[in-house]
C-alpha cells in the first residue's frame, strides 16, 4: 500500500504501509502491479486512473467530486464511499471489490481503449491547432462573438434591466388594483352600516 500522507506516522500503520509526502500519481497509476486506486474524485485522477485502467473506490468531499464518482460508478469502474461515515471495514470491503471483481477491471479496461482511441495523438493535435493559428493570422473566424459584444450586452443586463422593469410594473398595477378594491367594499360595508 502505497499512500500519499504528510503528518506524524499513524501508531497502527501496517508494515506493508510506505507513506510518501508527495508521489508521481500517474507514474503509480501506470505501473503493472497497481490494482486499485482510493481517490477523492478529481478530475485529473478520475482521467489518470481511466487511462491507465484502474478500477478506483471514490471517497468525494466536494464540488466536482461526488458527480464524478457518481459518473464511474455507473460505468462500473468505481465503489463509492460516504467519507463522513466510513470504517475501516467499508473501505477494506470496498478494495476487495474493486480488486477481486473482474468487472471492474474489465470496465475500466473498457473506458482506457475508449480513451485511447483517438485519430491523433494529443501533442500532433496540439501542434497542427498551433500551426493553424499561426497560418490564419491569429484565425479570427474562431473567436467567440461575445468579444464584440459591450459589457452590458455580454452580461445581458439591458435584458435583466427590462424585465425588472416589467415585474415592477406588473407590482404596482397589481397593488393599485387591489387596494381600489379594498376601498370600494370599505366604502359600500359603512354606507350599508349607516342605513
Amino acid at each position: 500500500v502505497i499512500w500519499r500522507y504528510d503528518g506524524k506516522k499513524p501508531d497502527t500503520l501496517g508494515p506493508n504501509t510506505r507513506l510518501y509526502k508527495w508521489i508521481p500519481q500517474n507514474d503509480l497509476l501506470g505501473h503493472p502491479k497497481t490494482k486499485a486506486f482510493i481517490t477523492h474524485g478529481g478530475t485529473n485522477g478520475i482521467y489518470e486512473a481511466i487511462y491507465h485502467g484502474i478500477p478506483m473506490v471514490g471517497l468525494p468531499m466536494f464540488a466536482d467530486q461526488p458527480d464524478n464518482i457518481a459518473h464511474m460508478k455507473t460505468k462500473g469502474a468505481a465503489v463509492r464511499l460516504d467519507f463522513n461515515t466510513i470504517s475501516s471495514t467499508d473501505l477494506l470491503n470496498a478494495l476487495k471489490t474493486v480488486i477481486n471483481d473482474p468487472l471492474y477491471k474489465e470496465n475500466t479496461m473498457k473506458l482506457s481503449r475508449i480513451h485511447h482511441d483517438q485519430p491523433m495523438k494529443p501533442l500532433d493535435r496540439t501542434v497542427f491547432w498551433i500551426e493553424f493559428v499561426m497560418r490564419h493570422k491569429g484565425a479570427k473566424h474562431l473567436w467567440p462573438a461575445a468579444l464584440d459584444l459591450t459589457w452590458v450586452q455580454y452580461h445581458s443586463l439591458d435584458v435583466i434591466g427590462f424585465l425588472l422593469a416589467c415585474v415592477a410594473t406588473a407590482t404596482f398595477v397589481i397593488t393599485k388594483c387591489v387596494l381600489f378594491c379594498c376601498r370600494k367594499f370599505l366604502k359600500t360595508g359603512k354606507k350599508k352600516k349607516r342605513e
